[in-house]
């Protein structure tokens, strides 16, 4: 069934009628040979209505609009723009300045086609000009622009915590533990924010040491004679406001501020603000978002700090005042969303966003809704026992049985899209793993950044057809696929030291969580 499954996709039939197709196909031909009992698909409609339901998932299409939004509000123009001039002088620093702003994206987006489209937009043609070797400058735009994988808040992030949530409690319960400790997606935020650092520490130590190796690969961009004039204050306008947004975002969820949902919807408020900024400085008046967007960055210590709840008998004086406070901060902040609402509207950015989100969150519900098929009637015939006994019996133990699922999902990688991955894979794998004691934030961070690499590597790694569908005639597919093997390469390097020193994964969690 699985491998039916596979080479069905690989004919490029669509992802979620593939999964269930195949799914129904076995359910009918199991039921003929008695091994299928076809009562376990009313299963079914429980199932969808847990997905309905499920508050967490409700993150997914608001972290899409927020990361469409910003794609189009000019934000990656300006940053890289304004990096470039910082570190340009710099032999190298050019590459540097494109990691360092793909790392910002991939805080604020999370979107892996939107980072690698803008900057093989931005930056390649700026990079060929300054005389870089197409290998590399194709390469640091591919895996800069994955970095949106690891580093929350990530959409992959969110779709593994919610599975492995569900595993976890099965595994659990399976060893006898009836009251398992839950495993969030907050954790897997906390999680994946050391190793995805350290992902772009190995990146820019790879384009310094390129540069050292081969100083004609990188050379040090010319600056002009206005170049540097107010160069500090420009950065500094440039990198405030979506350095704002990330420190909101992430923070509200990793403080336990906010859930995962409720900082999507900030981050939706403030991307919408970021881009009615960038529409206000052609009109020259950007004074309500300006104003809109400190007051909602004030509310967050106002919720922090106060308790603002005026159902009470004795309200303090101090939450009372907080409270007024507060209730300002939310009308004048409506007030810039309205105004950044017609900005956005008038100027046509509003339409392609919301279409863009519809389509990207309904392909990943559909796809959600067939794995569910697929994983149901998989289960049905005995699948999930066949695995369990396959890991089980594997030499090693625990570490055996990882290194196979770890290789398993690399090789599955250069066919396979990560969420195929995630929804009918991880599943079946992932309660097999935990039983045997795997740490489940541990093992959540490891496939993660094992799925990032997913979009590395030829032949349908999605970051080289980004990059391929905007990068200008002179520069080949075989660039292309030459510079992003030693990216892969430290990738790989980057999975084994988080297999060498799981404390990467699950300090932060422990740090704040306990």
């Amino acid at each position: 069934m699985f491998a039916v499954a596979c080479v069905v996709l690989l004919l490029g039939y669509p992802v979620a009628f593939t999964l269930g197709g195949v799914a129904l196909i076995f359910a009918f031909g199991g039921l003929a040979f008695g091994l299928f009992d076809l009562r376990l698909l009313g299963a079914l409609a429980s199932r969808y209505f847990g997905v309905m339901s499920n508050e967490l998932l409700v993150a997914v299409p608001l972290f899409v609009f927020m990361g469409v939004m910003l794609e189009r509000s000019k934000i990656a123009e300006e940053l890289l723009e304004a990096m470039g001039l910082m570190f340009g002088k710099l032999r190298g620093g050019l590459g540097l300045s494109v990691v360092f702003v793909g790392m910002l994206l991939a805080a604020s987006t999370g979107i892996v086609g939107a980072t690698v489209v803008t900057m093989g937009l931005l930056s390649l043609p700026a990079m060929l000009k300054a005389g870089y070797d197409p290998k590399i400058a194709c390469g640091t735009i591919c895996a800069s622009g994955t970095l949106g994988q690891i580093i929350p808040p990530s959409i992959v992030l969110v779709l593994l915590g919610d599975q492995l949530q569900g595993a976890n409690t099965e595994a659990q319960l399976a060893l006898g533990n009836f009251a398992p400790d839950p495993v969030s997606v907050i954790d897997l935020f906390a999680g994946a924010f050391l190793p995805g650092m350290m992902l772009v520490g190995l990146y820019m130590l790879w384009i310094l040491f390129s540069a050292w190796l081969r100083p004609n690969s990188c050379p040090p961009i010319e600056r002009g004679p206005g170049d540097t004039e107010g160069l500090g204050s420009r950065a500094l306008r440039v990198l405030l406001p979506p350095a704002a947004l990330i420190i909101l975002v992430l923070g509200s969820i990793l403080l336990g501020v906010a859930t995962p949902t409720e900082a999507a919807a900030i981050g939706c408020v403030g991307a919408l603000l970021l881009a009615g900024r960038a529409v206000a400085e052609g009109e020259g008046q950007g004074w309500p978002v300006y104003v809109g967007g400190s007051c909602m960055v004030a509310l967050v210590p106002l919720v922090t700090l106060f308790d603002l709840r005026m159902q009470r008998d004795v309200v303090p004086f101090a939450d009372a005042a907080a409270a007024v406070v507060a209730g300002v901060c939310i009308l004048v902040m409506f007030f810039g969303v309205a105004v950044s609402l017609k900005r956005v509207y008038r100027s046509g950015i509003l339409i392609e966003v919301m279409q863009t989100t519809t389509k990207i969150s309904a392909m990943v519900f559909v796809i959600l809704l067939g794995a569910s098929v697929f994983s149901l009637v998989f289960r049905g015939l005995g699948g999930d026992k066949i695995v369990a006994d396959v890991l089980e019996a594997l030499p090693g133990g625990a570490f055996g049985a990882m290194f196979v699922v770890m290789a398993l999902m690399f090789v599955m990688g250069f066919f396979l899209d990560f969420i195929e991955i995630v929804f009918v894979v991880v599943p079946i794998v992932a309660p097999v793993l935990l039983t045997m004691g795997l740490d489940p934030i541990w093992l959540g961070v490891m496939i993660a950044v094992n799925l990032q690499t997913s979009f590395l590597t030829p032949p349908f790694g999605f970051a080289l057809f980004y990059l391929r569908g905007v990068a200008p005639p002179q520069v080949t597919t075989m660039d292309i696929y030459r510079g992003i093997m030693p990216f892969v390469l430290i990738q790989i390097v980057g999975l084994a030291l988080i297999a060498a020193f799981p404390i990467l994964a699950t300090f932060l969690p422990e740090a704040l969580f306990g």
